[in-house]
């Protein structure tokens, strides 16, 4: 597995399951690639013990007592929790497993599965959930710079977002083409744009247009 950021702490799958046999055998399974595991009883109790802060995924039963994978699934999307989930379902329990991917699950495994094929899975959970928690990130930085930005500054952006060259801009704002370049310049540096498509690109993932 390659992580995208070195500063990402070591991801946790989280075991779901209310066979202690399985239980034990999945965490014997991730332990043998290290991944860290922590495993509970019944969707109930991961609810209430989840803290999350780490990247990495969810495997859990379909069929449990208390709260279904399903269900278990569906909490986590009313929270707005974006870790990947990966349903295990009975032999021929295909409709539930659709349901679940379409309800937003990573993947679903029937069993009886191979060990690889589960590791598989759960290593591209992993590496999925590293992703957007970078992207969350990259995101909320350019919140922040946006959010720098002066109010002068945010006219001559929108300027630039309309296709406008500098002289339009001065013309519409009342000001010096040079003042221009002057925000210009500042609003590069503040939003810390290696480009005008790239300063594009970032203002529009927060202000779509």
């Amino acid at each position: 597995m390659t992580r995208t950021d070195p500063n990402e702490e070591a991801p946790i799958v989280h075991i779901v399951d209310d066979d202690d046999a399985v239980r034990y055998a999945l965490m014997r399974l991730f332990g043998s690639v290290n991944l860290e595991c922590r495993t509970y009883i019944s969707g109930d109790e991961f609810i209430e013990k989840f803290t999350g802060g780490h990247p990495g995924c969810l495997v859990v039963d379909i069929r449990m007592p208390g709260l279904s994978g399903l269900e278990v699934q569906r909490v986590f999307k009313g929270k707005g929790i974006h870790m990947p989930v990966i349903v295990i379902t009975g032999f021929g329990d295909t409709d539930t497993g659709v349901r679940a991917m379409k309800d937003g699950a990573f993947d679903f495994i029937q069993k009886p599965f191979s060990d690889q094929t589960l590791l598989d899975a759960a290593q591209s959970a992993i590496q999925t959930h590293i992703e957007l928690r970078a992207k969350e990130r990259d995101l909320e930085n350019i919140k922040v710079r946006f959010a720098s930005l002066s109010d002068r500054e945010r006219e001559v952006l929108d300027g630039i977002l309309n296709g406008d060259p500098n002289k339009r801009i001065a013309d519409k704002l009342n000001l010096s083409e040079k003042t221009i370049e002057f925000h210009r310049a500042n609003i590069m540096k503040k939003m810390a744009a290696r480009s005008l498509a790239d300063l594009i690109r970032k203002t529009l993932s927060i202000e779509p247009r």
